[in-house]
């Protein structure tokens, strides 16, 4: 994959990871969010930032993909969670990127493992500290061994 491609995949993911957080927090409807995204956020300039172009394709399968499967991520990552803990425990950033991460891992079998992982932690990196970051990399880690056996 070019330089160029894998930079607009990292710009899609964290887009994704925003378009999801939205998406729990507003009810905002798929096609409208989406739309949103293309026209107004993806490759921009917002508050003096510009913003990398997206992979447009890779971030609606990422954000569609991801809420149609929800129930089904949720329930991998509630499995893999130490005792006590609950997917609503979850800081609400947390969680979209920890069921962005478990949808490629489930969905997207012609991306690695370690890139997947990898390409989240990252995410991790732009809102959280290593302790929180260490936390995506345990349990999508843990996902991988569940969805992707050899």
């Amino acid at each position: 994959m070019s330089r160029t491609t894998s930079a607009a995949r990292s710009a899609a993911r964290l887009a994704a990871v925003q378009a999801l957080y939205q998406f729990e927090m507003e009810a905002t409807a798929m096609n409208g969010l989406l739309d949103e995204f293309h026209q107004h956020r993806l490759g921009r300039e917002i508050e003096d930032d510009q913003y990398i172009d997206a992979d447009v394709v890779f971030f609606d399968d990422v954000v569609r993909g991801t809420a149609a499967r929800r129930d089904e991520i949720d329930a991998l990552l509630s499995a893999n969670l130490a005792a006590g803990w609950s997917i609503a425990r979850l800081d609400r950033t947390m969680l979209q990127i920890l069921r962005a991460g478990a949808y490629e891992l489930l969905a997207r079998k012609d991306i690695s493992v370690g890139t997947v992982i990898s390409e989240y932690l990252d995410v991790a990196h732009a809102f959280f500290d290593a302790r929180e970051t260490k936390f995506v990399n345990g349990l999508l880690d843990a996902v991988a061994r569940d969805v992707r056996k050899p």
